[in-house]
This record gives structure tokens, sequence and C-alpha cells, in this order.
């Protein structure tokens, strides 16, 4: 078995830190400072985002905005567009599943 304290791993801001990576899935932490954001995209795997810490808003394409903390999990499915804005400086957990996904630039 293998753990982790989100609250306190080191993670520098927007550079995500893979905790742990099998053709399964990867999960990984991201730090995102207040105003910052993952601008829309999307990613060929089934993608979970869990709020540790602070404040974000998701956003859709079609205008669909959630704003969320601490206790959010949120999914998408492969290929869906989304973004991920920083309200507060944020901790946040991706999980992608499989990984890569069908189509990903890795399996070229």
């Amino acid at each position: 078995m293998r753990s982790w304290d989100l609250t306190a791993i080191e993670v520098e801001p927007r550079q995500p830190e893979v905790l742990v990576s099998s053709p399964e899935g990867r999960a990984i932490a991201i730090e995102l400072p207040a105003g910052k954001s993952l601008d829309e995209h999307q990613v060929h795997e089934r993608a979970w985002l869990s709020v540790v810490r602070g404040r974000i808003e998701l956003a859709s394409p079609e205008g669909e905005t959630v704003d969320a903390g601490p206790g959010l999990l949120a999914a998408w499915d492969p290929a869906e567009r989304h973004e991920v804005r920083a309200v507060e400086d944020s901790r946040l957990v991706l999980i992608l599943t499989p990984w890569p996904g069908e189509g990903h630039p890795s399996q070229s």
C-alpha cells in the first residue's frame, strides 16, 4: 500500500507532481495559485478532479460553471472540454484512467 497526506506533500505551483502512475491510472497533485488557470483543454482519459484546499471555478465551453472548495469531486468523460480556474491558492488531485488513454500521443 502507498499513501499520501495530500495536505502536506511538497508541490511547486504549476509544477504537477505525479503521485502514482500505472496502466490503470495516474494520480497527480497540482498546486494552482489564485488567479491562474488550466485553460480550456481536454484529455484522452476519463478525468476526476478533487479539491484538497482552496477554491476553484470549473467551466465548460457551453457556459456551465461550478464554484467549489474542499470536498468537491468532479468527473469528465474522455475528450470532454473544460477549464479550471483558481479563485484562491488551491491544491488539487487529478486522476486519469486508464493511463495513457486511447489516442494519447505517447501511444504513437
